[in-house]
């Protein structure tokens, strides 16, 4: 079954488009999304065809930077009943935890942790592509900077992370990421994610309002007794979120899960999984990611995911896909060259309407 995001995610679509000289319209019919869903943010659609969306308009466009664009304008409310919740809550940390709880209500292929050091918090979000070989790049940066635009808007409008991380390479031009992020932004990491101050996190806000959480929490609760998240999509998440720190066992991630490792199993059983497949199938997907979308040096990828030498992590990849990874890479390479020359080709699709 495919994951599912609210239609909101689209949010300063159609304004991010035409600033990039696109067609709106034609470009959401070229994913397989009606236009409509721009009008009805409570719509659930596939995240497989938003991704794709976001991908093709920046490839056609050449803006690099589309998805950061969309969410330099993103709100509170574009959350629906989430962002009622999160607004009014007495810490920024209590809201990160509502986010968190509620994540599947807005976006059951992203996952969000929150990690403390010291006097630093890392806030790792990760997603799930569904196509192993779908580029993640441009929702991880609308989601890296939703998840800024929020905070600014709890904390202050001028504050600035102490680090911004993406697995991805840098694009061609960071002018929009440093005027978003700040010079803070570091590409090819081994993940994705921002660090703050632990203070930041502990502030208190003066403007909490307790009668609205309880509604708004009525609201919520009542949608997730209908989005109850199966045992396969839970160690999914789990997996997403440990397999790049190294410790991933089914131990692990019974442990992350708040489990006993044999409940997880028969669980998984009952409804047809096994771990391993998981772990394998999960395992695809990030590795293909940072191979496909990131240039850090193989070897490099192959120590992150825990293969014992960069050969191991050759034969694996080249049973799970038919090709090596330098192959892979190569193709993209290609790929990415015939993709500039055929944009501009398209001049239909780079056409905005005046009279819309």
């Amino acid at each position: 079954m495919s994951s599912l995001v609210r239609a909101a995610c689209l949010t300063h679509y159609s304004e991010v488009a035409r600033a990039s000289a696109l067609d709106p319209v034609r470009m959401l019919l070229d994913a397989g999304l009606d236009p409509s869903v721009l009008d009805n943010p409570d719509l659930k659609i596939p995240v497989e065809r938003g991704g794709q969306l976001l991908q093709a308009s920046a490839a056609v466009s050449g803006n690099e930077s589309f998805g950061l664009c969309m969410a330099e304008s993103r709100r509170l409310s574009n959350l629906g009943a989430v962002g009622l919740l999160i607004r009014d809550q007495a810490t920024l940390r209590d809201s990160l935890g509502i986010l968190m709880r509620y994540q599947p209500v807005l976006n059951d292929a992203l996952s969000l942790t929150i990690e403390e050091c010291g006097g630093l918090v890392i806030i790792r979000e990760a997603v799930r592509a569904g196509n192993a070989h779908q580029s993640t790049r441009q929702r991880i940066e609308l989601a890296l900077g939703v998840m800024v635009s929020l905070i600014r808007q709890l904390i202050r409008p001028d504050w600035r992370p102490r680090q911004v991380c993406l697995e991805h390479a840098a694009p061609r031009e960071l002018s929009t990421h440093l005027r978003f992020f700040g010079p803070c932004v570091e590409f090819d990491r081994d993940f994705n994610g921002i660090v703050c101050a632990k203070t930041d996190l502990d502030a208190r806000n003066p403007s909490a309002d307790i009668a609205m959480t309880r509604y708004a929490q009525q609201l919520l609760d009542a949608s997730l007794v209908t989005q109850h998240a199966t045992t396969l999509e839970a160690v999914q998440r789990a997996i997403l979120q440990l397999l790049p720190s190294g410790r991933c066992s089914i131990e692990q991630v019974a442990e992350h899960m708040g489990m006993v490792c044999r409940t997880v199993q028969r669980r998984l059983a009952e409804e047809g999984h096994s771990f391993s497949s998981i772990l394998n199938e999960v395992r695809k997907e990030l590795t293909t990611r940072h191979v496909i979308e990131g240039d850090r040096p193989l070897i490099d990828v192959a120590a992150l995911f825990g293969f014992s030498s960069p050969s191991a992590f050759s034969r694996w990849y080249h049973a799970q896909f038919g090709c090596s990874p330098r192959e892979s890479r190569a193709r993209r390479d290609a790929m990415h060259r015939q993709t500039t020359q055929d944009s501009r080709r398209l001049p239909e699709h780079r056409l905005v309407t005046r009279s819309g």
